[in-house]
């Protein structure tokens, strides 16, 4: 008896006349849309105006994208500077390729730079978009399904995801004589592995946000120590190709470092401010939120 399996699209790209259209790039649209409508509602719960994170994400996401990008290129340098490498195919970026932390970090810098400009606290608004942020990874991750990558190894356990030879130059499946796609094998779904552990993390969040009065920054400190938890089980169930350190894969470490870092802040936050104050803004902050 063959066991039931789960698909991979044969083809990643949608093709309107001269216009083709990424799957992955629409991937990532998605995700971004629904982390704007998340965290909009969430900061006008907070006393915010609507359109404040529309206004913000237009700094933040630019910055995202770059970082994401800068973050995949340097931690896996050999497709592009390498023997047979093509420098230009780094700025391809819907060929796959968005390290989360980069993106992370440098959409960081864009927010807190429009920000700036809106008069907005960095932490209060960083706690309001988070889950939002959360759920954008979730959808994303789908990106690599439409590209046939990131996934474990071979399993014939019954949602094992059937995968393609991909060329990602076209954005489809490399088929054979007969014109059929050509199929390597079964393997572990990591990407949905990733998707549905992001899911239920920003679930938690709302959760312990809605249950506990939290301090300013805290939401924020759960969110970058809980994803690291979710991704080193992940990044050891991984097959595709990685640069290592010790041993241990770059992203295995760089999830170490961060999170510590998201401990530290949900601390250092914690004692900074009183987690039963009455109201998630300050006053500074509320006059800003509702000029």
């Amino acid at each position: 008896m063959i066991p039931a399996t789960l698909p991979s699209p044969t083809v990643g790209v949608i093709e309107l006349g001269p216009l083709t259209l990424h799957a992955y790039a629409l991937c990532i649209l998605a995700g971004i849309a629904a982390a704007i409508w998340i965290g909009d509602r969430r900061m006008r719960d907070r006393g915010g105006e609507p359109g404040l994170v529309l206004d913000v994400a237009m700094w933040a996401v630019p910055f995202g994208i770059v970082g994401g990008r800068l973050y995949h290129v340097i931690t896996t340098p050999q497709p592009y500077f390498g023997d047979g490498g093509h420098p230009v195919d780094a700025l391809k970026i819907w060929q796959g390729g968005l390290g989360i932390w980069g993106a992370i970090a440098l959409g960081a810098l864009g927010a807190w730079l429009g920000l700036r400009k809106e008069g907005v606290g960095f932490l209060t608004f960083a706690d309001a978009v988070a889950p939002g942020v959360v759920v954008a990874q979730a959808i994303g991750r789908w990106g690599n399904w439409f590209n046939n990558e990131i996934h474990g190894q071979e399993t014939d356990l019954p949602w094992a995801l059937e995968i393609h030879r991909w060329d990602s130059s076209a954005g489809r499946a490399v088929v054979d004589a007969a014109g059929e796609p050509v199929v390597l094998g079964t393997f572990h779904p990591t990407f949905l592995y990733e998707s549905l552990f992001l899911l239920a993390l920003a679930i938690l969040l709302l959760v312990v946000d809605r249950r506990r009065r939290l301090a300013p920054g805290q939401v924020l400190g759960l969110y970058v120590a809980g994803y690291p938890v979710g991704r080193i089980i992940i990044e050891m169930m991984r097959t595709d190709a990685a640069n290592t350190i010790l041993g241990l894969r770059v992203n295995i470490w760089t999830s170490i470092v961060v999170f510590v870092l998201g401990v530290v802040i949900y601390v250092v936050c914690g004692r900074r401010d009183d987690p039963g104050s009455e109201t998630k803004v300050s006053d500074s902050e509320k006059s800003s939120l509702t000029r």
